[in-house]
């Protein structure tokens, strides 16, 4: 594990440090050739690009995945592996559910109606990642939020392993969820197929999932195209602790969230720097028993205030935050910009990854000063419908022609003054 001591200076300064080490390693993208090999290739660019970075030694290749191969990977399963993907999904369903609201009509001082709502969006996407390791926690997490919004048509790529062929337990949680479509792709040209379509994929109006920085490359060129869930990736974690908190819980934390990658951002905050210290020791003594424990870095931050560490966490925006001591779990209602957070030593985010019910598709890289997490409303667009009677419409007709020749846009008021006209007749 890389770690390294940030000085302290106000907020904003550190924030800003860290993301600049976070970011100096990063390599750059340039989306451009895959974009335009799926805009001109279609199926046969995906199934390339497939062969290329995913599946060298298939022998042979298919986009489709049949709901056959889903159910008979749900066939195989282990019975307890079953029945913790049972447990997941009918615990995420659970908090899905609590979040839809129902259809409220407003009635206004002039007798108008509002009625406001959400109605689900025709066909979503959703990306589960695959290369390294397999992730049917993804599926779970964008899929039955997906179904409980009511999404209509519902569509799975992954990359495939070396092999051609979908991890079996991917498959599985896609079977449970019910998805109607699955597709052996990953990477940009996955997220470009479900913008724009293919031969084989038709086209979705909203994306999630998480991904690599590829992947979420991606989603920010075709948002506007299609709506997206957030940039998701590459997942991230902060903890607050003190000299009471176990130190191994910390560093299992730390080093649960650097098997998702190298690039995963690390943080942890402490008034004091000698618990830092410690801490860094008992990371690198339980890293280097892991194998699957990636060299992260991590960042480890000296703070002179508990209130000084809540301000450090609202301007970095973590993913997942842990509040681990008593003094910052106080004062978690003033956390206003972290994907998700974990308040109390008890509460890893590895519950959040798979089991609790929350959401695991979270904003990172800051983005969670403007995103949230995926719930039903990412797959919902909001809806309104107006109902004016002639006698509201008479009360409103006069101050929309005021403000209707203020715009310059004189037939607007013309077209109100005209509804009105009637009741204004039958009062004359």
């Amino acid at each position: 594990m890389k770690s390294r001591r940030l000085q302290w200076t106000a907020p904003q300064e550190v924030a800003a440090e860290v993301r600049a080490w976070f970011e100096s390693g990063v390599e750059a993208i340039d989306l451009e050739p895959i974009e335009r090999a799926v805009a001109e290739g279609g199926d046969a660019a995906l199934l390339e690009l497939t062969s290329r970075f995913d599946a060298p030694n298939a022998v042979s290749l298919e986009l489709a995945v049949s709901g056959g191969d889903a159910r008979a990977a749900l066939g195989g399963l282990e019975p307890a592996l079953r029945e913790a993907l049972e447990v997941s999904i009918a615990n995420v369903r659970l908090v899905a559910e609590a979040q839809i609201g129902e259809e409220r009509t407003v009635e206004l001082p002039q007798g108008q109606l509002v009625t406001v709502g959400k109605a689900p969006v025709g066909a979503a996407g959703i990306y589960a990642p695959g290369g390294r390791a397999s992730y049917p926690s993804s599926v779970i997490m964008g899929c039955v939020p997906a179904r409980v919004a009511g999404v209509d048509r519902l569509v799975l790529v992954s990359p495939p392993g070396p092999d051609g062929r979908i991890d079996p337990t991917t498959l599985a949680a896609a079977a449970l969820c019910d998805v109607d479509e699955i597709y052996a792709v990953g990477g940009a040209q996955a997220i470009f197929a479900l913008a724009r379509g293919t031969e084989s994929i038709r086209a979705v109006n909203v994306i999630a999932g998480p991904g690599n920085a590829w992947v979420q490359a991606a989603k920010r060129a075709v948002f506007g195209e299609v709506a997206i869930d957030s940039l998701a990736g590459p997942s991230d974690l902060t903890v607050v602790f003190d000299g009471d908190t176990d130190l191994r819980l910390v560093a299992l934390d730390l080093c649960a969230q650097a098997e998702h990658g190298a690039e995963s951002p690390l943080v942890a905050i402490s008034v004091n720097g000698g618990d830092l210290d410690a801490l860094a020791a008992e990371v690198d003594a339980v890293a280097a028993t892991q194998p699957s424990v990636e060299d992260c870095r991590l960042a480890l931050v000296e703070v002179p205030s508990t209130a000084e560490a809540i301000d450090l966490v609202n301007q970095t925006a973590p993913e997942h935050l842990q509040l681990m001591d008593t003094a910052s779990a106080g004062m978690v209602s003033q956390i206003a910009t972290a994907g998700c957070v974990f308040v109390g030593s008890a509460s890893a985010t590895a519950f959040g990854d798979y089991i609790a019910g929350s959401n695991h598709i979270l904003p990172t890289n800051g983005t969670g000063k403007s995103f949230g997490p995926v719930s039903p409303d990412t797959f919902r667009r909001s809806t309104a419908r107006v109902s004016l009677t002639t006698a509201s419409a008479s009360a409103l007709a006069d101050p929309l022609h005021a403000l209707a020749r203020a715009e310059g846009l004189p037939v607007h008021g013309l077209s109100a003054m005209a509804r009105g006209k009637d009741e204004q007749n039958s009062d004359s």
